[in-house]
């Protein structure tokens, strides 16, 4: 019996994206709020929905914790910058978010 191998084809925009790097771990988690926001609006008697959006928001929120230490950025320009992103109401792309940061990183240097 042949074994059908599963060979992953990683596109050259995905590799420039960290998987697992911080920012795109917070776009990642902003994404996914976005979107279990939008869920427990219509569906307001969803309690494991929210149990879940709960852990997503502390996790995201311990990153930028770490993110802003390990940028030397400001929090509150930090926090600014996310809710900035947040009120868009759009998916939050990796590229900007990254931008972003390097221009936070930029001015307080």
């Amino acid at each position: 019996m042949v074994k059908n191998s599963f060979i992953s084809i990683i596109s050259q925009e995905e590799n420039k994206e960290n998987r697992g790097s911080v920012e795109f771990q917070v776009v990642s988690f902003t994404n996914k709020i976005q979107k279990l926001t939008s869920h427990l609006q219509l569906h307001k008697k969803d309690y494991l929905s929210e149990r879940g959006l709960r852990q997503i928001l502390g996790k995201r929120q311990r990153l930028l914790a770490y993110l802003a230490k390990k940028t030397r950025v400001q929090y509150k320009e930090f926090k600014e910058l996310i809710d900035q992103l947040e009120k868009k109401k759009t998916r939050v792309h990796y590229k900007e978010f990254k931008e972003l940061i390097d221009q936070l990183e930029k001015k307080t240097r």
